[in-house]
Formats: C-alpha cells, sequence, structure tokens
C-alpha cells in the first residue's frame, strides 16, 4: 500500500490532518499501518470503527464466535441483519462498507500459539478486545516476545479499564505483572454479571485513540498506567504499573 496521500484520502482525513500532532506525515503513517484486534466484540467493535474511520491502512480483526441478538446492545459494529454471521466476517464487512480506502482482513478463529504469534509479528500494535483470562494471557505474551506494543482493555458492569503497553522499552511492565493469576474459574463475564454497553463504548473508543497517537508518532502516550472508570459516577483512577523483576513473562 502506497504511503503517499491521494486528494480522497487528504479531503476524507483533512479534520485529523489539521491537527497538529498529527498533520500529513501523522495521516501517512496510519496509511502505512496495520492493526491486528483480538476479539470483536464491544470493545472491538467501537474499536474497529474508529481505527476505520481514522484511515489506518490494514485492520486484521480475530474472532471465533457469531453474532448473537444479546450483542447488540452493545456490540455497535453489528445489525440485526448479522445474527449466526461469524463476528470477524460481519465487522470486516462493516468496516470496509465504513472506510473502501482501507484493507480489513477478518480472521474467523480464536488466535492461539504459533498463528497468534505469526500475526502479532505482522502487525504494528495489537489491541486486545478479548474477554477471557486465558487470551489476554496469551496475546500479553506473544506482544512481549515480539516486542509490538499492546493496548488492552475490559469492562463489566459499569467498570471500565485501559492498560496500555510498550514492550519496545526494556523496561516495560506487562499484563502479567498486573495480573499474574492467569485461571479463568472465578471470572466474570457479561453473560453473568451484564455491562453497561456505553461503558464498553468508552474503553473501546480509548484503545482506538491510544492505537491512533501511537501509530502517527503523537508525543502524548499512557504507557505503564492502569486507567480505571467508573461509569456510576464518570470518574477516572490513574495507577502507575512496574515491571514486576519476578514476572515469568517479562521479568529479568
Amino acid at each position: 500500500m502506497s504511503s503517499t496521500l491521494t486528494d480522497k484520502e487528504f479531503v476524507r482525513y483533512s479534520r485529523q490532518i489539521m491537527l497538529p500532532q498529527v498533520s500529513e506525515p501523522g495521516q501517512h503513517q496510519l496509511k502505512k499501518a496495520s492493526v491486528l484486534i483480538v476479539g470483536a466484540g464491544g470493545l472491538g467493535s467501537a474499536a474497529g470503527l474508529y481505527l476505520a474511520g481514522a484511515g489506518v491502512g490494514t485492520l486484521v480483526i480475530a474472532d471465533d464466535d457469531v453474532v448473537d441478538s444479546s450483542n447488540l446492545q452493545r456490540q455497535v459494529v453489528y445489525r440485526q441483519s448479522d445474527e449466526k454471521v461469524n463476528k470477524a466476517k460481519a465487522a470486516a464487512e462493516q468496516l470496509s462498507a465504513l472506510n473502501p480506502l482501507i484493507r480489513v482482513r477478518p480472521l474467523q478463529a480464536r488466535l492461539a500459539e504459533q498463528q497468534l504469534k505469526m500475526e502479532v509479528m505482522m502487525s504494528d500494535v495489537v489491541l486486545d478486545c478479548s474477554d477471557n483470562m486465558a487470551t489476554r494471557q496469551a496475546v500479553n505474551a506473544a506482544c512481549v516476545h515480539a516486542q509490538k506494543p499492546l493496548i488492552s482493555g475490559a469492562a463489566i458492569g459499569w467498570q471500565g479499564q485501559l492498560m496500555p503497553f510498550d514492550f519496545r522499552q526494556p523496561d516495560s511492565p506487562c499484563y502479567h505483572c498486573v495480573f499474574p493469576n492467569t485461571s479463568d474459574s472465578e471470572a466474570q463475564n457479561c453473560s453473568t454479571s451484564g455491562v453497561m454497553g456505553p461503558v464498553v463504548g468508552t474503553v473501546g473508543n480509548l484503545q482506538a485513540l491510544e492505537a491512533i497517537k501511537l501509530l502517527a508518532g503523537v508525543k502524548e502516550q499512557t504507557f505503564g498506567y492502569l486507567h480505571h472508570f467508573d461509569g456510576l459516577t464518570n470518574q477516572w483512577q490513574k495507577l502507575s504499573i512496574k515491571q514486576d523483576p519476578n514476572c515469568s513473562v517479562c521479568g529479568s
């Protein structure tokens, strides 16, 4: 894909090109970039829409699930007609319709082992939009190994969580430093605990924002922090995360 902006692209992305932190060079970088979105649920829906709108050149969306009517309350990339269709496939169609100037590649599978490692290697940044601990830990480990930036998001009930990691930095903490317990035995999920749709959208949008800033070369980043959002009070907490030297994934 050519990094040169066409007249059509310049007009389409003019509002963000106007921003001095982005400008034309930043838009070139977005056009050349590839983003891997692991999980096409509520987080991936919101993030994917804004990444496509921003002109990220290649989006790879991975999910093995199909659209259910109960998803439509928060997974806003889908339509009623997408029921029983694979989420990655349906999301790719919607994002391509939103922006035909980009490439969207669906992966109708739950990424694991060698396939996960390969897709992470080919991406510039990874968004973890999954809903289970096993996938989150596997994605984290693959990103640490490949030294690829990871933007992790989660939401349950009225609570949202955002954690961007930059594994290009040798002292970066990782997801395993924060959540060393890899068991899903007591984990809550949307099916059992419920979730407020706009909370998921808030986190997914911020995952997209962090990815866009990273790819466009915007200096203001929030790596190494856990951002916690309370949807009932609209309050944020920001906690600094340090690398655990004894972490089995990223520690020395």
